[in-house]
């Protein structure tokens, strides 16, 4: 059954958690995949996900496999698969599922924060475009009557500003279209693979933008690793995984860097270090861990900082943008009456 008979949407890191979760349970409790796939499926309440689950099912029975189940599905990432099909391989489905739920957790929790770092700037950014919109176009002439009521006119900036206003009203479909092509162009960059190579190529220009995308990089990048290894795979064929995981082509140079070191005989927590991968702390750390034989464990510990770190990057920029824009709002509104009730003012004292 293909991916589009079953789903019209791909499973969210939340939802792969949970399924990644269930059969880790499943498992570690001594029943068959197969059999937990069945509870799963009379405990849903979800069409999309019974349909999934005999998917699944019908999968197991044809195959007697679940990687092949999942494989034939095209519903879960390669990633996910190919370290389902590495558990059954080494007897540690149990622990590789396990494994695997805490990673799309920390996926969840990355695309989490971003949203929200994301989200409240770009409502507050329309309230001013609306709240400006609105002066200039509505309130200005108001203030223009008044002014001719008393004798005289606008003068200087606040003509400047009321001419602005009425440029905007007599053009307003061709404001609204480009509005539209800013808001289709914000959604090609969000749900398109050749949006988002553009909006991180612009990303990347940025200082503040570059060093959390390269944070998010290497958490993703560090998780994976933990899970690879931890399911005692070399760590050539870990990077080889680990490497689809990536989207960032600025950060797979360096992962490039880092397999081609590994193919030379450089140990892995210097190859790390060598290709920028991992820098201060962090290298510190995975070359602890190389020394002592725990890098799987070393590299959870590294991508947890990284998650650490990053929600409170994020958390610090809306609470550093919250206010500026307020501020930023309060000027430009303060600006634009200011403009006309000083000149208003004026009048009214010499009458």
């Amino acid at each position: 059954m293909s991916n589009k008979s079953i789903s019209a949407k791909p499973l969210s890191d939340m939802e792969l958690s949970s399924f990644c979760g269930q059969i880790s349970l499943v498992l570690k409790s001594g029943i068959s995949a197969m059999e937990g796939l069945n509870i799963m499926l009379e405990d849903s309440d979800s069409q999309e996900e019974r349909d999934i689950l005999r998917a699944l099912l019908n999968g197991i029975e044809e195959t007697g496999s679940l990687y092949e189940a999942m494989q034939k599905t095209e519903l879960f990432p390669s990633y996910m698969v190919n370290m389902i099909h590495i558990g059954e391989e080494t007897g540690t489905l149990d622990d590789v599922t396990d494994a695997l739920r805490v990673h799309y957790e920390r996926e969840a929790s990355i695309s989490r924060s971003i949203r929200n770092a994301v989200t409240y700037p770009m409502i507050m950014t329309g309230m001013m475009i609306i709240v400006v919109v609105v002066l200039l176009v509505k309130v200005m002439p108001v203030f223009n009557q008044v002014f001719m009521q008393l004798g005289t006119e606008m003068t200087g900036f606040s003509r400047m500003l009321m001419n602005m206003g009425t440029v905007i009203g007599r053009y307003s479909v061709v404001f609204i279209i480009i509005l539209a092509a800013i808001a289709l162009f914000g959604l090609y960059g969000v749900k398109t693979a050749s949006g988002r190579k553009l909006l991180k190529t612009i990303g990347y220009k940025i200082p503040g933008t570059r060093r959390i995308m390269e944070q998010i990089a290497a958490c993703r990048f560090a998780g994976g690793m933990a899970l690879t290894l931890s399911s005692g795979l070399n760590p050539e064929r870990c990077m080889e995984l680990v490497g689809s995981l990536n989207d960032d082509e600025f950060f797979g140079a360096r992962l490039d860097e880092c397999r081609r070191q590994l193919d030379d005989g450089e140990d892995l927590s210097r190859a790390l270090y060598t290709s920028g991968i991992f820098t201060g702390m962090y290298a510190r750390m995975a070359s602890i861990g190389g020394k002592t034989g725990s890098m799987d464990q070393v590299m959870d510990q590294i991508a947890t900082l990284y998650q650490d770190d990053i929600d409170s990057r994020m958390s610090n920029t809306i609470a550093v943008l919250e206010p500026t824009l307020v501020i930023i709002l309060s000027v430009i509104v303060g600006i634009i009456l200011m403009s006309v009730m000083l000149p208003l003012l004026g009048i009214m004292s010499g009458i």
